[in-house]
């Protein structure tokens, strides 16, 4: 069973932290990299660093667990995952090594593999977190077969740390495929959704499918017979594991663009329209990058015409990047508040103004 030798345990800092905004009435904007301060609202508030709460508690490769703190580094956890032949199927951005363990947690941003693996949420088997009032509780665990306070750990993914301050994460890991092929085919986006949909039909061994400036970029991986009979039926010509690496972590040119980005999250058989700018298809067509001057009232007009919704990826945009939700909905997310941080201490209004 591995122990990082570099990890540190700052949780009685972090609760004194909580304790003290707590008597004072403060709320705090928890951080760990900040590689994801661009998405949501700003929160005007005291910050809380988990970046000194750090590093592997317990990961037994034979197990298919890990269990980590949240200021760790992401790159970090999956080095050594990578170093037993394991990984996070989830594949979420690490934006250059600044990503850590809580903020992929609570974001819930997956990459391209995310329709063919699952989401972040599929995958987390139980978290640690310290409520507004320093108590440290515990949901979950850290076996598959343990179903104790497992919705609870799954709320606090997406949740942006407007539940409760995350101190651990517990995830499941998967075997690293034995092969991977990465093809090109030069398509229109209209040939390629229509690929897509019959690779997926004929049981095709895809774990990502992106179209990007005329060229279906698409990822094979499984088995050695299965991988190399994909690549013959699916043709195009040979690429590089580099595209993938770049859509990850949103380095390729495409987001290298003054304009503001936008999330397009659609049915898988949402239909190809013209977008208000430049585009970029992922997840097989069901996510959509949107680079445009356009509004957000246009934007979310054409998200929703196509059966989705919009997410703004760009500071500044509109005071609601996330899309507001309908009435029921919200008070459901006001009563979860309500009782998991009652005195509104954690990320105030990070995801919406009034949450």
């Amino acid at each position: 069973m591995r122990r990082e030798l570099n990890s540190m345990d700052d949780s009685a800092a972090l609760i004194a932290q909580v304790e003290a905004a707590r008597a004072a009435g403060t709320p705090l904007r928890i951080r760990g990299g900040d590689s994801k301060a661009f998405l949501g609202r700003t929160v005007v508030a005291q910050t809380i660093d988990t970046r000194g709460h750090r590093g592997i508690v317990t990961y037994d490769p034979t197990e298919l667990v890990v269990t980590v703190r949240a200021g760790t580094p992401f790159s970090e956890v999956e080095a050594a995952l990578d170093a037993a032949g394991q990984m996070l199927p989830f594949e979420a951005p690490a934006f250059g090594g600044a990503a850590t363990v809580g903020g992929v947690f609570v974001t819930g941003l997956s990459g391209p593999r995310r329709p063919w693996a699952g989401s972040v949420r599929d995958f987390v088997l139980g978290c640690r977190i310290i409520s507004s009032d320093g108590n440290p509780l515990r949901f979950g665990g850290e076996v598959m077969k343990n179903v104790a306070g497992f919705d609870v750990s799954r709320l606090m993914t997406g949740s942006f740390g407007c539940l409760g301050l995350v101190t651990e994460v517990s995830f499941k890991v998967l075997p690293k495929p034995r092969a991977t092929r990465y093809v090109a085919l030069e398509l229109t986006p209209e040939v390629a959704r229509e690929r897509i949909a019959g690779w997926r039909r004929a049981g095709l061994p895809v774990t990502g499918a992106c179209h990007a400036d005329g060229v279906l970029q698409v990822r094979l991986e499984g088995g050695v017979g299965s991988v190399r009979g994909a690549q013959e039926t699916i043709g195009g010509v040979e690429a590089h594991e580099s595209f993938w690496t770049q859509l990850r972590d949103f380095a390729l040119p495409f987001f290298d663009d003054a304009r503001p980005l936008w999330r397009l999250s659609l049915p898988v058989a949402a239909p190809h329209v013209a977008l208000p700018g430049d585009a970029l298809l992922d997840w097989g067509g069901a996510q959509r990058w949107l680079k445009t001057d356009a509004g957000a009232n246009e934007v979310r007009r054409i998200a929703r015409e196509l059966g989705g919704h919009a997410t703004a990826f760009a500071p500044g945009v509109t005071d609601a990047p996330f899309q507001l939700l309908p009435g029921p909905l919200m008070q459901l997310h006001k009563r979860l508040k309500t009782q998991l941080d009652p005195l509104g201490i954690f990320n105030p209004g990070r995801m919406y103004a009034d949450l």
